[in-house]
């Protein structure tokens, strides 16, 4: 039996964000999906690395026994690779990038998965997420400390514990091998499908959209209808017995680009352009990324719902569920090796920590801080450094969750923005006798500003540090 793979690869920006960090692959012998993470840049070009090191095995044949052995090496090469390019690059230094890959040997698949991005197995009509989420609150739900409903609302449901980096260190990925049988339709995707879509719809497109380009496409708008605020990235790839089709209707050869790794470039073609010129085109796109000015980046990049070259975006009528927080937290194994001590490794993982911010609480106050909202044993990874002078005592109900839950930001100034806003509309709430819980009727009317300005940002005192968890 000659089995071959038909395929379509998809990737959308989404609705928020203003670059797409995410990188997908599809060719007759390899499968891949990348989410990357780290910032305006970092995420893009740790992406694309990761492509550009897995790319040269598409094309190449491969006996099932080294298969899995030449898929590791790959995503071994593109660590390294992120190592190298955050040293001489400081302004990356943290990106990283989760990497779900399928390689075709003969009748078997090799599969290697590092974060939360997921492979589906659609195999006689019904849906197997194959892979297992490398995050804290699967980790939770495999201990048995929470349930999987309990997880979907979990606040920490967006921390990744394992994702391919630039740290060195070695993360080895979990690693499969699997049959590959006629019939079989595989999906490979970013959480921006699987954070916002039901795996009810999705196995229902699956197995109601027989064109793969159609299912990859519906599936892409599905996410959009939901209005996922994350990247949106699927592969779509239907298990094929060649020697049972019409002549004429053999799965064509071509590797699909999209996302990040096919921006500013033709998506290469393996019969014309071979691996080694793929793998070469895609690094050349990672650099060009990384020193792109950013306002000229900005513009070359789609609005918030529309398509990249080689991408598509559109609407759909399905079911969906409510969407994810925008941003996630990214916890690696190095940054929770700091306490134990293992040297450069783990201040890598602990000097990315302290490039993100957020909003919380510090000292009964409505704070800006740096770090994530995590520890690792002993260490806190974040520190408030600046205070709004707004007591969380005096805001409504709703808003003090959401800061007990804390509020990601993109940056220092997104994040001083996110809190005065926040404190404005809360002001105004409170000014109109808007809460979130029933009102007195006899409650006095205010006076003053039915917009009052918000208070200003203020430095947090040296010894003055709260918690934000």
């Amino acid at each position: 039996m000659n089995i071959a793979l038909r395929y379509a690869a998809r990737s959308d920006v989404g609705l928020v964000r203003s670059n797409n960090q995410d990188s997908g692959y599809a060719g007759p012998h390899l499968l891949v999906v990348a989410d990357g993470m780290g910032g305006h840049a970092g995420g893009d070009v740790a992406s694309s690395i990761a492509i550009a090191a897995l790319a040269p095995l598409d094309g190449e044949s491969h006996g099932p026994d080294d298969a899995l052995a030449e898929l590791e090496r790959s995503i071994d090469h593109a660590r390294q690779d992120l190592v190298e390019r955050s040293v001489t690059d400081p302004e990356l230094v943290g990106m990283g990038t989760t990497v779900t890959a399928i390689l075709r040997a003969g009748n078997k698949l090799a599969m290697a998965h590092l974060g939360d991005s997921r492979a589906y197995l659609l195999r006689d009509g019904e849906l197997t997420q194959v892979t297992t989420d490398h995050t804290f609150v699967q980790h939770l739900v495999d201990t048995g400390r929470i349930s999987p409903d309990e997880a979907e609302t979990h606040p920490q449901r967006n921390v990744v514990m394992r994702v391919l980096g630039d740290f060195d260190i070695d993360l080895t990925p979990d690693m499969s091998v699997r049959e590959a049988k006629p019939g079989d339709r595989w999906l490979l995707c970013s959480d921006g499908l699987s954070g916002f879509v039901s795996p009810e719809t999705i196995a229902q497109t699956l197995a109601d959209t027989p064109d793969v380009d159609e299912c990859a496409d519906h599936l892409l708008q599905l996410a959009l209808r939901a209005g996922s605020t994350d990247n949106v990235t699927v592969v779509v790839a239907d298990v094929v017995d060649v020697d049972g089709l019409p002549d004429g209707s053999a799965p064509g050869t071509g590797a699909q680009v999209v996302g990040s790794a096919a921006i500013d470039r033709d998506a290469p073609t393996s019969a014309a352009d071979g691996p080694a010129a793929r793998a070469a085109a895609l690094m050349a796109s990672a650099k060009a990324a990384a020193t792109e000015d950013p306002a000229t980046n900005d513009a070359s990049e789609p609005e918030a719902g529309d398509a990249a070259p080689g991408e598509t975006s559109g609407e759909g009528d399905d079911d969906v569920r409510p969407g994810r927080a925008p941003r996630r937290w990214v916890t690696v194994v190095a940054i929770l090796l700091v306490v134990a001590g293992l040297g450069v490794a783990a201040w890598a993982g602990y000097r990315w920590t302290q490039t993100q911010y957020y909003v919380g609480v510090a000292d009964g106050q409505v704070a800006v801080f740096r770090g994530i909202p995590e520890n690792a044993g002993p260490v806190t990874l974040s520190t408030p450094i600046e205070l709004t002078g707004t007591r969380v005592a005096d805001l409504p109900g709703y808003v003090v969750d959401r800061l007990e839950t804390t509020i990601p930001a993109e940056s220092l100034d997104d994040a001083r923005a996110r809190a005065e806003r926040l404190v404005a509309d809360a002001a105004a709430d409170t000014s109109t006798g808007t809460t979130d819980e029933p009102t007195d009727t006899s409650t006095e009317e205010s006076t003053g500003s039915s917009e009052p300005e918000a208070p200003a940002v203020t430095p947090a005192p040296t010894d003055g540090a709260g918690s934000g968890a």
